[in-house]
């Protein structure tokens, strides 16, 4: 599984988001809307984007 990838892009702006979650986007990596980011996939990434999921799409990379 360490070695597939996911495929991250933040859709949904997140300034009116609670702090939380403002912070797990840039954990992520993600910077501006629509920036798209490579991540491993992970259980602990998995679940950084579950909390996020209203603001972010996921894709099989």
């Amino acid at each position: 599984m360490a070695d597939k990838k996911i495929k991250v892009t933040l859709v949904k702006s997140p300034i009116g988001a609670i702090p939380k979650h403002r912070a797990t986007v840039e954990a992520l990596g993600l910077r501006k809307v629509y920036h798209t980011v490579e991540l491993p996939d992970y259980d602990a990434v998995r679940g950084m984007i579950w909390h996020v999921r209203h603001l972010v799409k996921v894709e099989e990379a």
